[in-house]
């Protein structure tokens, strides 16, 4: 073999070195694409050991960095210290606590009980109970007006409660024609969304009459449990269970101007004004990202592997973290996933 082959021939067996070198350590997008490179980072995880049954609802107290978690299946709610990123402290003296909400100007925990149908107001520093409300049966979620500073909470089989939080006091009732599920608040019309998933509809209530002034069909599915607005752009995403699709509506009028695919087992959805996104939480294993190309028109940016039954979670606009409960069932413990949602 003359200088020049063998040359030839050892500048070959580099190369095929190189590729095989950066074959073993190059990453593998097609698994971990969506959680480390996509529109979700997965940056923390908080085991909740202990915590057995199914996860509820969530909260923030974005001063005090504490995560509030309504553990349904459990009877209590936990408390995650998201500075420590670990669990605080588990409080009891909860019947199946569902909804669970802080009121940041009054530094208050609230949390709706679908056992005995109460809610419980707990002190927000050193997280006693102060008051108990009875609503009726399977109190459920609860949304809090901060400028009108009335504490809505969905019960029964067909209300929403209005709490006045200055007083303690009810202000009554918004009758419904069954069980509300996910509802939104939108301080600007003074309106408030209602999906009432055994109508397969969308209740409209007008706050200062406490009344619904309007129903729009869910025509895409049946199960439309989860609920999210983007009020500058006067939508509304409802997302079916039966079979799973978001439904997008003008809240103009009442129209859909949207179905998009989805996944299955559906209880969380929220909207990201910053990112124009929208992050939906299913059951079946799942956190699809949708892009908002406008006000009619989404593309899925990223469907991100969760677990089966972590259907629960929260988005945070100020702390930019999206939050997903994984209930101890296919997962060895129950824990928080908490994922960066970009800046």
């Amino acid at each position: 073999m003359g200088a020049n082959t063998h040359s030839r021939a050892l500048n070959m067996k580099r190369e095929v070195l190189v590729v095989l070198l950066l074959t073993l350590v190059a990453p593998d997008y097609t698994t971990r694409a969506g959680t480390d490179a996509g529109p979700l980072r997965l940056i923390q995880t908080v085991p909740l050991p202990g915590v057995r049954g199914r996860i509820d609802h969530l909260a923030v107290d974005v001063a005090g960095q504490r995560l509030f978690v309504a553990a349904l299946g459990n009877n209590t709610v936990e408390v995650i210290d998201l500075k420590k990123g670990e669990r605080v402290q588990s409080l009891v003296g909860f019947k199946e606590p569902q909804g669970v909400a802080y009121l940041p100007d009054t530094k208050t925990v609230a949390v709706a009980n679908g056992g005995d149908g109460a809610v419980t107001l707990l002190d927000g520093t050193s997280l006693k109970p102060t008051k108990t409300i009875a609503f009726g049966d399977d109190a459920d979620n609860l949304r809090y007006d901060a400028a009108r500073k009335r504490l809505y909470v969905g019960y029964g089989n067909g209300a929403l409660g209005v709490l006045a939080m200055a007083t303690g006091a009810r202000l009554g009732d918004i009758a419904l024609d069954a069980h509300p599920e996910s509802f939104q608040l939108e301080a600007s019309s003074g309106r408030i969304y209602v999906n009432v998933a055994s109508r397969q509809k969308v209740a409209v209530a007008d706050m200062s009459r406490n009344a619904v002034v309007a129903s729009w069909a869910v025509s895409a599915g049946s199960a439309n449990y989860p609920m999210a607005l983007d009020a500058p752009h006067h939508r509304l995403f409802v997302v079916t269970r039966r079979p799973p699709h978001v439904v997008v509506f003008d809240t103009d009028t009442g129209r859909t101007v949207a179905t998009l695919e989805a996944d299955g087992d559906a209880d969380d959805v929220f909207y990201d004004a910053a990112q124009q996104r929208l992050y939906g939480c299913f059951g079946a294993g799942s956190v699809i990202v949708y892009a908002q190309r406008d006000a009619d028109h989404y593309t899925v940016l990223a469907k991100v592997p969760t677990a089966t039954g972590a259907r629960t979670g929260l988005f945070s606009a100020d702390l930019r973290r999206l939050f997903v409960a994984v209930p101890r069932r296919t997962n060895p413990t129950a824990e928080i996933r908490v994922f960066d949602t970009g800046p």
